[in-house]
């Protein structure tokens, strides 16, 4: 499945240390954590240690915590467990990869990713923005310039 959204922005994992005093309300309890973050973010990019290790039923209780519009993006790992069946979760291969994310960390430059956004949008595929570092900073800056070009 294609996401409907040209450019999604979010973070590799929802659990980053620095974020339980200031992006998530206070005594949010630890399983409401990705229902808060699916609410602030389009995507999460799950390291293949997190996702091959989830159980169904975990996957399960993950897509029912997210919206319809919330992906899940997965690094791709050794001898992987059968991904759940929605298409909402997407195998990103290395070539995937390099056409359908955008590693603010690595390229926080906003003009470049501008001009990457402005490419995608004429391919009609979508771009995933993410954080490996959860640095919020940046990934407010990159959803405010989503926002800015009309995406």
């Amino acid at each position: 499945m294609t996401p409907n959204a040209l450019v999604l922005v979010g973070a590799s994992g929802w659990q980053h240390p620095a974020w339980q005093d200031g992006f998530y309300p206070a005594g949010l309890p630890e399983d409401w954590l990705l229902s808060y973050y699916n609410t602030q973010f389009q995507a999460v990019y799950l390291p293949a240690t997190v996702w091959q290790a989830a159980s169904a039923a975990t996957w399960a209780q993950w897509l029912n915590d997210t919206r319809d519009e919330f992906h899940f993006v997965l690094e791709p790992g050794d001898a992987a467990p059968p991904m759940p069946a929605s298409g909402r979760v997407l195998a990103a291969t290395p070539g995937w990869l390099a056409d359908h994310v955008w590693w603010l960390d690595e390229a926080p430059d906003l003009r470049a990713l501008a001009q990457r956004i402005t490419r995608q949008a004429a391919s009609g595929e979508p771009l995933f923005v993410f954080s490996r570092s959860g640095d919020l900073g940046l990934l407010e800056r990159a959803d405010t310039l989503k926002r800015v070009m009309g995406y």
